[in-house]
């Protein structure tokens, strides 16, 4: 989700620069120059899911199960859509429109909606199985565990809910500052615990049996004289790995590796990023807030390379395809990196609406959504 807009005590403010108008971009965004393409991308099919996101920029990302595609416009219709043809299978409207990102997990589907509530879909078909009220607007993509689901809200809340029937199992109220990011961070929830990022700049474990924090830290330290220079929103979804690694981007703060289970922090370096990272073998890859595309030594924090050619286009969060990482820009091109290099190695353009979530890809596919609603299917050729 681009960094443009702010929430200010629930209520939604323009920011980033002037008194009025569209505000000048910190980072210009430069010209796309010419690449040497060794990867080609295939257009296999491309639908048209409803009327897009909105103008609001509501972050309603698909998700895929099996060979089924989920997504939704910023309206509230729902649709699922064959993987391999893009034939859809059925479509549903929702009575009120899409706030957060879709999970798509054991023949369920979850998502909230603007005005607070989260809903979970049969996948066969698009009925409504449950719904749950929740203390404010979800925009973040809700989060399963194998007995919970778990969302975090913009007013700072985290609710769990239990996945079979939406009744409330705890709530956590967080920190809610006068002024942060519009768009909270997605949690990260495993059977025992769930780690959630605040606006505050801290990172919370909770234990899911009773909601009740287990550790707390301090990923980012507001500094600066404005409101907004201090803002340390940890916006993206902490990564956990199966040996116990948890690796947290901030805004305005710092990229840190912690111990999942005490909290203690591995190592840390300056690097402002509001998007989620994406770890591969011992590669961090993050987007910073210049959309510079960053690879680090995940065991240590050390810079492997940085491509700085894709400077201020409002990267969407990294995707891994095969041996590429797949970020869209904000004028609807997708672009392919070599993950062990940094090069461009392929691009092609989706629409001009622009792409603002982070694409979904399966192996040597991608499945990338526009603004505007346009779904493309595409396959990685070299």
């Amino acid at each position: 989700m681009r960094a443009t807009l702010l929430i200010a005590a629930g209520a939604a403010l323009a920011v980033l620069a002037g008194c009025a108008g569209t505000p000048e971009p910190e980072y210009a965004p430069r010209e796309l120059t010419d690449i040497t393409v060794t990867t080609e991308m295939d257009t296999l099919w491309s639908e048209r899911v409803g009327k897009g996101l909105s103008d609001a920029g509501y972050p309603v990302a698909p998700a895929q199960e099996g060979d089924t595609l989920f997504a939704a416009d910023g309206r509230g219709l729902i649709e699922a859509l064959d993987a391999d043809t893009g034939e859809t299978r059925w479509e549903v409207e929702l009575d009120t429109p899409v706030s957060s990102g879709l999970t798509a997990m054991a023949d369920s589907l979850f998502l909230a909606t603007r005005n607070g509530e989260v809903l979970a879909l049969d996948q066969a078909d698009g009925r409504v199985q449950w719904r749950a009220r929740v203390t404010s607007e979800v925009l973040a993509a809700p989060q399963a565990s194998r007995e919970l689901l778990v969302v975090q809200a913009v007013d700072g809340r985290v609710t769990a809910l239990d996945r079979d029937s939406g009744d409330e199992r705890w709530v956590y109220s967080g920190p809610r500052p006068s002024l942060s990011l519009r768009g909270t961070g997605t949690p990260t929830v495993i059977d025992q615990v769930t780690f959630a990022g605040f606006a505050n700049g801290r990172l919370v474990t909770l234990d899911n049996r009773s909601g009740q924090p287990l550790w707390d830290r301090r990923i980012a330290v507001p500094q600066g004289q404005s409101e907004i220079d201090r803002l340390v929103d940890l916006a993206g979804q902490p990564v956990l790995t199966q040996d116990g690694r948890l690796f947290v981007t901030s805004y305005n703060g710092r990229l840190a590796a912690l111990d999942a289970r005490s909290g203690e922090v591995l190592w840390s370096r300056e690097l402002s990023s509001y998007l989620t990272p994406i770890l591969v073998g011992d590669f961090l890859f993050v987007i910073d807030e210049a959309s510079h595309v960053i690879a680090v030594d995940a065991g240590n924090g050390n810079e492997l390379w940085r491509n700085e050619a894709l400077e201020g286009r409002s990267l969407t969060a990294p995707a891994f395809a095969t041996d590429h990482l797949v970020v869209g820009d904000a004028e609807g091109y997708l672009h392919l990196l070599d993950a062990r290099e940094g090069k461009i190695v392929g691009r092609t353009r989706i629409d001009g609406s622009g792409l603002s979530v982070r694409p979904l890809t399966d192996r040597r596919r991608v499945y990338a959504l526009a603004d505007d609603g346009t779904l493309d299917a595409l396959e990685l050729r070299p």
